[in-house]
């Protein structure tokens, strides 16, 4: 099976939102999964899900998959049986299982995973988790399997993969198609000159956007899931004020605009069935932006129209196109694309990447890394986003 290489990223692994009181580093995986008298560094576990490695057999043939999962999102003792009597029955080898935790997220296990040689690796959780193993997945050539789970999985919805059939997402593992998928890279300064570069694979962005994750509050979230976010957008936009940022995407010239969000794109879904960026791609080697730039209450009502009824709506029908083409365009929102964007503010604003919540930052580079990322999806299936 065919996959196109990509850039490693090189995370940086010593930056933890989390000690900043209530901001969570994934708001998508806000339970703790670690039980009383245990630490919190991820954990490879048995088939009953004991914290003891299994002893490797000797002369272990391959191939052989490991599953990364999140506890808190999904049934492991249900999911290892799955994965495990699949690989069987496709002739692979015992599966090695790895848990995430709040101080792992699943890209440390899953480095470990490919140091132990695996042919494919599955991952299921939540968005968060799907980034972090995905991260390090990036310039592999191993195929990576979503298994949906959790509260959004947008990349799996972008990617229209079955979201109630576990069963067919893990037997893509064994026999299935692959597709290599582009990766961004956003490559973070903040203030005091610290520095990283972590992958996203659905979207990122600086400004209002960020800061709503930050307040969106935990416990709404797991009882409630994605809408909870609205209650984080209202408390955002109480405070929200635009600010500067110069930016520039490659071969373009340099722009200065004051802004309530840049996002920037690999795929351009949201939940609740409205669409970011229609036209968006996780497979063209580019980059989608939306610069989000009302002025005023009545700039946020063409916000909003654009998002939930000229994209989400009009877009779908031959006579709404016909509409937008002759709509006079206004400007609280503006696209571009490139292979990137270097975004630079005069202070420190809130980064998000996938739903993970990045702390602040005073300087932004991305950058896409084409066809990047393998994903086994079921035998036919084509990818629209």
């Amino acid at each position: 099976m065919a996959t196109d290489q990509g850039t490693t990223t090189g995370p940086d692994d010593e930056h933890d939102p989390t000690a900043d009181g209530d901001v969570i580093r994934e708001p998508g995986d806000v339970s703790p999964d670690t039980t009383d008298g245990e630490t919190g560094e991820a954990r490879r576990v048995d088939e009953s899900g004991q914290p003891e490695p299994m002893d490797d057999e000797a002369g272990r043939p391959n191939p052989k998959a490991a599953l990364v999962y999140n506890p808190t999102k999904v049934d492991g003792d249900e999911l290892r049986e799955l994965v495990a009597s699949l690989a069987k029955d496709a002739g692979w080898s015992e599966p090695l299982f790895y848990e995430t935790t709040v101080d792992d997220l699943g890209d440390d296990v899953t480095r470990q995973a490919l140091d132990e040689g695996v042919n494919a690796v599955l991952v299921a959780g939540g968005d968060g988790t799907v980034r972090a193993v995905s991260e390090a997945m990036t310039g592999k050539k191993v195929p990576l399997t979503i298994v949906p789970s959790g509260t959004g999985n947008l990349l799996a919805r972008n990617l229209r993969l079955p979201l109630d059939d576990t069963a067919a997402m893990v037997a893509a593992t064994f026999d299935g198609d692959t597709v290599a998928i582009d990766v961004g890279l956003a490559h973070i300064r903040r203030p005091d000159g610290e520095t990283g570069e972590h992958a996203f694979v659905v979207m990122g962005g600086m400004g209002l956007d960020a800061a709503m994750i930050a307040n969106t509050r935990s416990d709404l979230k797991k009882k409630v899931g994605w809408v909870a976010y609205v209650d984080g957008a209202a408390r955002s936009l109480a405070q929200a004020k635009p600010f500067p940022v110069m930016y520039q995407v490659p071969r373009h010239r340099l722009h200065r605009a004051n802004v309530q969000s840049v996002l920037f794109a690999n795929c351009g879904s949201l939940p609740a069935g409205l669409e970011l960026i229609p036209e968006a791609s996780i497979t063209d080697g580019e980059l989608d932006i939306a610069i989000l730039q009302p002025r005023s209450a009545f700039g946020w009502l063409l916000v909003w129209r654009r998002l939930a009824w000229d994209n989400s709506v009009l877009r779908k029908f031959r006579a709404g196109r016909r509409i937008l083409a002759f709509r006079t365009a206004d400007n609280s929102v503006r696209y571009t694309k490139g292979v990137g964007i270097d975004l630079a503010a005069e202070e420190a604003h809130p980064v998000q990447l996938d739903g993970d919540e990045f702390g602040e930052a005073t300087h932004v580079a991305v950058r896409v890394a084409a066809g990047a990322l393998t994903l086994a999806v079921p035998r036919g299936h084509r990818i629209t986003a």
